[in-house]
């Protein structure tokens, strides 16, 4: 197919649209779906997200119910029979506001997305590389470079809130008999707030977690196991064995630990990458081997008695 060529488009996310063999109008921003290549030529993004792709998606997606687990269970009380029904609301909720939104991206109605390769950094910060060819001018061509990706993780957030208002009060309102009539409400309360600060999280920094987030989960999954195992005073393997909350919150960090490592090493290599996971009981066993020796009271006695 021939296409008459003119004059380059300045910067690097501006491009020509072609329409009958023809280029369409002067150098601008790519239509949504579409980016740049070499020529500078909008084409349609057709690949299928790879597998770092739907990691870091997952990732996105797992904030919002981690952060009702987290509320729901810090707001329910020892008391309250509740807690279970909500964590339960809270995942169909977010399971419901992923599957709305895969189906209504491209392409509409199925479970699959297509998706532009991301290669750089700057592809998540168009805004920030408008040339001006003329040092006067300005040409806009801020485009979503990383389609969907960036859009994707802001509808999701919204059907969760929508999905979230519709069923949450109706639900607590019924079942959370043993709080009072302001605290059974409080987890609600708090996702309206750390929802702005999701959205504002990903329009800012979703480049940054994009590469950043793999690390972001082995960093936070650690710390936050070994502050749930000291404030439960889990020293021993007959204290974690003691309550089955406590095996539950332990599989899932394991279930993070290995979401990290996966992330990482991307299972490129699968003989390499896969003995990999045997790691991640490694924290746990540490902490449990070692907590002994570091107990705060037995440290002051041992000074207090000289040694």
């Amino acid at each position: 197919m021939a296409v008459a060529m003119s004059s380059t488009c300045p910067g690097l996310y501006c491009g020509r649209t072609i329409i009958n063999d023809s280029f369409e109008g002067e150098c601008g921003v790519c239509p949504r779906g579409q980016r740049t290549n070499f020529e500078k030529i909008c084409e349609e993004c057709s690949g299928c997200p790879e597998l770092y792709d739907w990691l870091y998606l997952g990732f996105m997606a797992m904030l919002p119910l981690v952060l009702h687990w987290f509320f729901i269970e810090w707001f329910s009380g020892k008391k309250s029979s509740s807690a279970l029904f909500q964590h339960i609301t809270a995942l169909f909720e977010c399971t419901a506001a992923a599957i709305v939104t895969l189906l209504l991206n491209d392409p509409v109605g199925q479970l699959s997305i297509r998706s532009c390769e991301v290669k750089v950094l700057s592809d998540w910060y168009t805004m920030l590389y408008n040339p001006s060819p003329d040092y006067v001018t300005t040409l806009h061509c801020t485009q979503e470079a990383v389609f969907p990706l960036y859009t994707i993780v802001l509808i999701y957030y919204a059907f969760c809130l929508v999905f979230m208002m519709l069923l949450r009060p109706l639900l607590v309102k019924k079942i959370a008999c043993g709080l009072g009539k302001t605290d059974r409400f409080r987890s609600i309360y708090a996702a309206l707030y750390f929802f702005p600060i999701l959205t504002v999280l990903q329009a800012v920094g979703g480049g940054l977690l994009y590469y950043a987030f793999p690390y972001i989960i082995l960093v936070l999954s650690l710390v936050t196991l070994a502050v749930y195992m000291s404030a439960s005073e889990i020293q021993s393997f007959k204290n974690l064995v003691a309550k089955k909350k406590r095996l539950v919150v332990l599989f899932s960090h394991w279930l993070l630990h290995a979401y990290g490592i996966i992330s990482i090493s991307r299972l490129d290599k699968l003989g390499q990458d896969l003995p990999l996971l045997a790691l991640v009981p490694g924290p746990a066993l540490f902490y449990l081997l070692t907590a002994r020796f570091t107990e705060p009271n037995r440290i002051l006695a041992e000074g207090g008695n000289g040694h």
